[in-house]
């Protein structure tokens, strides 16, 4: 094993959307990447559109709710480039159901994608980032998390449920693991993507025009938040939770 001789970061939920973009981004900081997920066409896209950066890459095709698998695969990204300096906890799934609509088994689905996978991931690549002398998490939620979910979104109140898990997790993550691993979250607002399309057709000049900035947010818009969280030298903050959703749900 050789110690890659650039910062090593994992992105899960690569393939598409907001994950390609974060990948993407990362890249561009001369990061090495191991992108997740379990869609294979669009993930080797995603891996072509990121090698053409320099930067080295390694796919992983597996479910992100697999506790084994996650521990297994992270002693495979080590075993590849001999340490992890950023974990990107981006993976998600949609959940449109409504309380009295969804089943048992939809709910369980979408806790172990949406908010027991940030944990998988977390407690597998920790020791690895404290043997290297500390790293960053940075965990993607959503403004749902905060608001509920809407009636006519692409996700709702299950998802919401989760994503307010994972605000939680990250504020406890970022005290037990500080000073050496900073955990920060985002939350997106309304962001045009392949999952969301679907949902704002039809709506989209009614969001921009609810929105401060005038415009639906975009993969990149994200992308650029968690760049700066994954790389700014000093970073003084841990524990934060940032909106970016075009001035939306200002406070």
């Amino acid at each position: 094993m050789t110690a890659s001789t650039h910062k090593v970061a994992i992105v899960t939920g690569a393939a598409r959307g907001i994950g390609r973009a974060i990948a993407l981004a990362l890249a561009r900081h001369g990061m090495d990447l191991a992108l997740v997920d379990l869609r294979e066409p669009e993930l080797a896209a995603t891996v072509k559109a990121v090698e053409a950066e320099g930067v080295a890459t390694l796919p992983l095709i597996f479910d992100v709710s697999d506790y084994a698998a996650v521990r297994a695969n992270t002693d495979v990204i080590f075993k590849r480039f001999g340490k992890i300096d950023v974990l990107v906890n981006n993976a998600a799934m949609v959940q449109p159901r409504q309380v009295l609509e969804i089943t048992e088994a939809e709910w369980d689905r979408g806790m172990a994608v949406n908010l027991k996978s940030v944990f998988s991931w977390s407690q597998a690549v920790a020791p690895r980032m404290l043997e290297n002398g500390g790293g960053r998490i940075v965990n993607i939620s959503s403004v749902s998390a905060n608001t509920g979910g809407s009636k006519t979104g692409a996700s709702r109140f299950a998802y919401a449920t989760a994503k307010a898990g994972v605000l939680g997790l990250t504020r406890s993550l970022a005290r037990e693991l500080a000073p050496y691993i900073l955990v920060n979250a985002v939350c997106p607002g309304s962001i045009l993507t392949d999952r969301t399309r679907e949902s704002f057709d039809g709506h989209l000049e009614q969001i921009a025009e609810a929105t401060p900035m005038g415009r639906v947010g975009t993969p990149e818009d994200i992308a650029v938040v968690v760049a700066f969280l994954a790389t700014a030298e000093p970073l003084f903050m841990t524990g934060e939770v940032l909106d970016v959703d075009g001035g939306s749900n200002i406070n």
